[in-house]
């Protein structure tokens, strides 16, 4: 199975690893934070950030009102690996520090995987503050995440089985309307 992957027309074989890492900012599963305080871990991303830019990235990310609750608000330190942090909190905090990377594309992988519906309603209110602004590729099993998306693709054994919306994918009663029926 052979098939190229452009962003912009430009084949990513084309393009240079740094400038493949510039443009995309993952949001993992398993967010990796470091031992330092929330505003560091946010800041990470743009190291020249001002304060105003690192409260702004956590308002869209729907973490300012938890960080503001906190008891030494962006001067709190999370501990090792965001030990202090709840998960759906370290999620925001990852997603946070996408957005003020700025980048093109934001990879979430499984970003709701281990939350709790609130947390991943909260999660997800801040993935749509930035639908729109920038291409978003979302690898989900919790299809909620996805519903939403202009496109979606259902891949099994690595190839792609079906795609499309989801009303059009849950009209089509295949693959896809299977998990959402389970779910």
């Amino acid at each position: 199975m052979e098939g190229t992957i452009r962003i912009d027309g430009t084949d990513i074989r084309k393009a240079t690893l740094q400038s493949l890492r510039r443009n995309i900012s993952p949001v993992l599963q398993d967010t990796f934070l470091f031992n330092g305080t929330i505003a560091e871990n946010i800041g990470y991303a743009k190291p020249d950030a001002t304060q105003e830019e690192i409260e702004a990235a956590a308002r869209a990310a729907n973490i300012h009102d938890d960080i503001m609750h906190m008891p030494e608000q962006y001067d709190t330190k999370v501990g090792e690996r965001g030990l202090r942090l709840s998960g759906g909190q370290k999620q925001r905090v990852a997603i946070a520090r996408a957005i003020l990377r700025q980048s093109p594309i934001i990879i979430l992988d499984e970003a709701t995987a281990s939350v709790d519906v609130e947390t991943e309603r909260q999660i997800q209110k801040a993935i749509n503050r930035i639908t729109g602004k920038r291409t978003i590729i979302a690898i989900a099993h919790r299809l909620s995440t996805i519903r939403n998306a202009d496109l979606i693709l259902v891949i099994e054994d690595g190839v792609i089985v079906e795609q499309g919306t989801h009303n059009q994918l849950m009209s089509q009663k295949g693959t896809y309307y299977r998990m959402e029926s389970t779910q």
